[in-house]
């Protein structure tokens, strides 16, 4: 490794002043002035989706989170049609994944669990675009072999390498190295570890969250985002999808220290164990980090959870300085006005509370995820739309907006109209799935209503009732109060229908 190479990465390593001093550079840098909304699109518009991994939505600026630093995502939710009650399909990376990408629940694009291939049939937004656009996906895939472009990307930019090469379908695929990996490589630093079967050399999660900024999975991802949109000078559209892996664990980086435990901000279930007589996989789920911990991190105190989520606040502020680099690549490039920008995230992260870490339960921290849309053309202002909405409904909304076809097999709806005229804002319940990776009694489907209530139906675990306006933590399981009996099967039913609609075979214990 280069003298200067070392120097950076073991000042990292230490959490140094110098990493600290240009996140604090990186916010302070501003973005282009509002500018008034245009009667139409100039051209075909352009796409660009920004995602992350596990970010949960009460970090967000909408959410009036006092503590956090998020000037980019600040800026543009200013901006844009904002959407605070937003869940995911499933609270865990494939199956969540597959349902951005297709518009499908994920029951029916058939990746139900992490690690399961996107089916060749299951078509992906950029399969369902017009003829003559420039599409690219660069990030975390999770939907089957991360280094091949496929389901209509072009251009293809890689960041994984180690824990998901067992499920390549192709093995030579398992000969070929990420994006990233050749990164690294070409900047001096060494692989930390070889992997067991092949000797082949690979970096960690744990060296690449280590990293000093500028070399992190997020800021290499910034790197080729700028280059793409540089290069973007045939006058084509674009569908440009950037996924960070952060703020994902390993729950540690280059920001770590930048925020001060203590001035944490907590809900009503932050570090309390969950109850009883919740789901069986959150009871196992809590036994486990109990009494192991969580990836070196102590859990055992008030304090150790606080450390975490502090940690995890400084993941969210380092993408926040990566995406202010492609959205000031994208104003460079002379397309910012003729392009639709979401931004969201696969799934939420529990960070605490229950006393749990990342997602895989229904509950809001796990499931209420961001969702923001800037239309250009359509407002400039921030338009807030509270209530359910679920992803779903993503891949038919972009293509609405887009002006293109909407496909009669996606199972969502398109909220585009909703957009043109906010005063249409209709809320709906909603549902969100679950398929149990190890035991089959924890399949289970989750409804949300438009009045704040929350039943979760499982295939053989006791059923839930939470009542969000009084009980935002979900700390009281009502569903066997006598009093709320009339509820819950009217609730039952309503979920049971739903299942008929979408042709959702599980069956659901009430």
């Amino acid at each position: 490794m280069p003298r200067t190479t070392r120097r950076t990465f073991l000042k990292n390593t230490a959490l140094g002043s110098a990493t600290l001093a240009l996140a604090s550079t990186l916010q302070a840098q501003t973005a282009p002035a509002v500018r008034t909304a245009l009667a139409k699109p100039p051209r075909q518009p352009n796409v660009l989706l920004l995602w992350t991994d596990q970010h949960r939505a009460d970090t967000m600026p909408y959410a009036n989170n006092p503590v956090i630093k998020t000037p980019t995502f600040s800026k543009l939710a200013a901006q844009s049609f904002v959407f605070p009650g937003a869940r995911c399909t499933q609270p865990v990376c494939t199956p969540s994944r597959g349902s951005i990408m297709t518009g499908l629940w994920p029951h029916a694009h058939g990746s139900v669990q992490n690690n399961i291939p996107l089916r060749s049939d299951a078509k992906c937004l950029a399969e369902m675009l017009p003829a003559g656009y420039a599409t690219a996906y660069m990030g975390k895939w999770h939907l089957g072999s991360e280094i091949t472009a496929q389901h209509g990307f072009n251009e293809w930019v890689s960041i994984e390498d180690g824990i998901y090469r067992d499920y390549y379908a192709n093995p030579e695929d398992r000969k070929r190295r990420s994006s990233y990996h050749s990164y690294l490589l070409k900047n001096g630093f060494p692989p930390d570890e070889v992997e067991k079967d092949t000797k082949a050399a690979l970096y960690s999660r744990t060296m690449a969250a280590a990293m000093a900024e500028p070399f992190t999975k997020a800021h290499f991802l910034a790197n080729e985002a700028e280059r793409f949109l540089r290069e973007r000078r045939d006058g084509a559209p674009f569908f440009l999808s950037v996924n960070t892996l952060e703020p994902h664990p390993p729950t540690y980086g280059p920001l770590n220290g930048f925020y001060d435990p203590a001035t944490m901000p907590t809900g009503p279930a932050f570090a309390q164990p969950p109850a009883d007589d919740a789901a069986g996989l959150v009871r196992r789920t809590y036994q486990r980090i109990h009494e192991e911990g969580y990836k070196n991190h102590p859990t055992q105190t008030r304090d150790d959870w606080k450390r975490i989520r502090a940690n995890y606040y400084g993941l969210i502020t380092m993408v926040d300085n990566a995406f202010a680099r492609i959205l000031r690549a994208l104003e460079a490039s002379g397309e910012a006005d003729n392009t639709i920008i979401v931004y969201t995230s696969d799934h939420g992260e529990m960070a605490g509370d229950h006393c749990l870490m990342q997602k895989s339960v229904f509950y809001d921290q796990a499931t209420n995820i961001p969702l923001m849309i800037h239309v250009p053309w359509i407002s400039r202002s921030q338009v807030r739309l509270d209530g359910p909405i679920s992803q779903i409904d993503l891949v038919p909304t972009i293509l609405d907006l887009m002006g293109a076809n909407v496909p009669a097999h996606l199972q969502g709806r398109s909220r585009a109209g909703v957009l043109r005229d906010s005063k249409t804002w209709k809320q709906d319940d909603i549902v969100v799935e679950w398929h149990g990776e190890d035991f089959k009694e924890e399949d289970g489907r989750s409804l949300v209503t438009t009045d704040g209530w929350k039943l979760n139906l499982y295939r053989g675990n006791t059923p839930e009732l939470y009542d969000l306006n009084t009980d935002p933590g979900e700390l009281h399981n009502l569903v066997r109060v006598a009093k709320h009996s009339d509820r819950v099967r009217r609730l039952t039913n309503q979920l049971r229908a739903w299942q008929v609609a979408q042709q959702d075979s599980i069956p659901l214990a009430g």
